[in-house]
């Protein structure tokens, strides 16, 4: 038997009823291209095989990979995460979009979700077990307290669903949290901002939160030479999405119209 390892963040699944309930969620099909991040000891991987036949998993641990390349069916990438370049991953003719899913390493689940915007439009939809207290972020609406960077960042280019929780006893080692399965599936037409713009907008933002914006946006704004109307007479979890992005696109355009000609 596999032990846990605390330096990759490992807590295996192991309740037979939550692995189904994940897998129906799923709904995996033959020819479809399914990725799994972070297979660990196999719960979901074999319950996924088999409905879909073949798969692709990515497992950093030497160990288990090995034990995993003795599986038929699967191809196995052993790297970390965050080096693979997903939209380059090879896709079987006729197979689609990637189907990504996986219990993340809850230590890295935030760094995993940015890595995965990156190839949203190589992506059909992704299916995540994570922290619940995360999904709750990347779920929230305006105003709630959890509503953050994480949610406008990843709510710009997906629809976002949470599926249902799961308590720290279907692990082995139970981890301190419970757990959440999200579905998140890439918008088809998100609005075409700049993602960094967007991130380094979103971030002064949320800088200070007990703060209205005009001490955190208002000087940014001012410099960006943007006359977009925006209230920032409030505080960032105030502000909506749409309004975040139609203000990122407004200072992307004025930061354009402000660039000196090239001449020819």
């Amino acid at each position: 038997m596999h032990r846990a390892k605390k330096r990759f963040g490992q807590h295996f699944l192991v309740d037979g009823s939550v692995i189904d309930r994940i897998v129906d969620g799923i709904d995996p099909r033959p020819g479809q291209a399914l990725v799994e991040i972070g297979p660990g000891r196999g719960a979901l991987t074999f319950a996924l095989l088999e409905r879909c036949r073949q798969l692709t998993v990515i497992e950093l641990d030497r160990d288990l990979a090995a034990r995993l390349r003795r599986t038929a069916g699967l191809d196995v990438v052993e790297a970390d995460v965050l080096q693979v370049d997903f939209a380059a991953l090879p896709v079987a003719e006729g197979a689609g979009k990637l189907r990504v899913v996986g219990n993340l390493p809850y230590n890295i689940s935030t760094p995993i979700l940015f890595h995965l915007l990156e190839a949203a439009t190589r992506i059909e939809d992704q299916h995540f077990m994570l922290q619940k207290e995360v999904v709750e972020r990347i779920a929230a609406a305006p105003g709630k307290k959890d509503y953050g960077r994480l949610s406008v960042m990843l709510q710009w280019r997906y629809e976002i669903e949470s599926l249902f929780d799961v308590p720290a006893e279907a692990f082995d080692p139970p981890p301190r949290v419970e757990s959440a399965v999200l579905r998140m599936t890439p918008r088809a037409a998100p609005a075409a901002v700049e993602p960094a713009l967007l991130r380094e907008l979103v971030t002064s933002a949320f800088s200070q939160r007990r703060k209205l914006l005009r001490h955190t946006l208002g000087r940014w704004l001012e410099e960006s030479g943007t006359n977009v109307p925006f209230n920032t007479q409030r505080r960032a979890e105030e502000v909506s999405v749409e309004e975040y992005l139609r203000l990122a696109l407004a200072v992307a355009a004025s930061r354009k119209s402000d660039a000196p000609a090239v001449e020819r």
